[in-house]
């Protein structure tokens, strides 16, 4: 179980347990799921449309996205910024699943209401996320600035681009997208922990006895569909975060196609609505989903895993 589970039998583990098995889910999903980012992103920061019928518009499907970044910048470009996103990862997912242990445990101590409840699983699962958020948000906004250049590279170390974004842009361009950012990842890791919960109680209810014994399945597919419903219904707020994310950046897209700049969050969704239309708000949407299915089935599984993986050491350590 994902949160502090407060039967008698229940695995609890220790709280260096939960931040390595949060920290190990994020470094094995990030390096499954890369590609998909990386595809992501392009679309998400291309201004024309996803569509064969624009002559301009440099990525138009995911198989061609995918054939014309292998021609150009070779297999490797499939994992740019995979270093800074690594770092991400491992931080991000041992503050989140620690988090989100340590706030169900304290809801669970300090007030009547069921640790395991959905609405329990939304706020300390948003609230988890957020402490995350901050801890890491720089290393996210190197991630974004790695994957979204061409071809010459602008940056082509971590340390170089750290020194470069500082030295022209400022120490604030590490908290770029920041507003977005929070304001998306509260309601989507939210009902990422919170769906996930519930599709595992739909899951036994639904499956025969056979099938409710193969837990590592039901925590892949659970997982699966949390990040695919929670992808769904926060995704435009992600795309104004990678558009705010590149702002200062936008002669190494030159080759993408148009740039554009933004004085903030709301003027970047209102351009965003006046020149791409409301569609606009849904570009990457496709790989999103993909991507979101797998990192998210792949995260919840992982997580688990480990967990179990660290309970069974600790019962058989209090067995000796």
């Amino acid at each position: 179980m994902v949160g502090y589970d407060p039967k008698p039998d229940g695995r609890n583990n220790t709280k260096l347990q939960v931040a390595v098995a949060g920290s190990v889910s994020g470094l094995v999903t990030r390096a499954l799921i890369s590609p998909f980012d990386v595809i992501k992103i392009r679309f998400q920061l291309q201004h024309e449309r996803l569509s064969r019928r624009d002559p301009n518009a440099k990525y138009h499907g995911i198989f061609q996205a995918s054939r014309q970044i292998l021609q150009e910048e070779g297999l490797t470009a499939f994992w740019k910024g995979h270093i800074p996103a690594q770092i991400l990862s491992i931080g991000y997912g041992a503050v989140q699943f620690l988090s989100f242990e340590m706030l169900t445990e304290l809801v669970h101590r300090g007030s009547v209401y069921d640790a395991r409840e959905f609405s329990v699983h939304f706020v300390c699962g948003g609230l988890a996320a957020c402490m995350a958020t901050l801890t890491v948000h720089p290393v996210d906004v190197l991630r974004t600035r790695f994957a979204a250049q061409g071809e010459p590279k602008v940056y082509n170390t971590l340390r170089h681009a750290v020194g470069t974004m500082y030295r022209s842009e400022g120490p604030q361009v590490f908290y770029k997208g920041l507003a977005p950012t929070l304001i998306a990842i509260f309601p989507y890791a939210g009902l990422q922990f919170s769906c996930y919960s519930s599709l595992k109680h739909l899951y036994k209810w639904a499956m025969p006895g056979e099938g409710k014994k193969n837990e590592n399945l039901q925590n892949l597919l659970c997982g699966s569909g949390a990040g695919v419903i929670s992808k769904t219904l926060t995704y435009p707020l992600d795309l104004f975060k990678k558009r705010l994310q590149v702002g200062g950046f936008e002669h190494a897209r030159a080759a993408f196609g148009q740039v554009r700049r933004y004085k903030g969050l709301m003027d970047c969704a209102k351009q965003v609505l006046q020149k791409e239309g409301a569609l606009g708000f849904f570009k990457g949407l496709s790989p999103s989903l993909l991507k979101a299915a797998l990192s998210t089935g792949f995260m919840f599984f992982w997580y688990e895993f480990f967990c179990n993986v660290f309970h069974c050491m600790n019962r058989t350590a209090s067995q000796r």
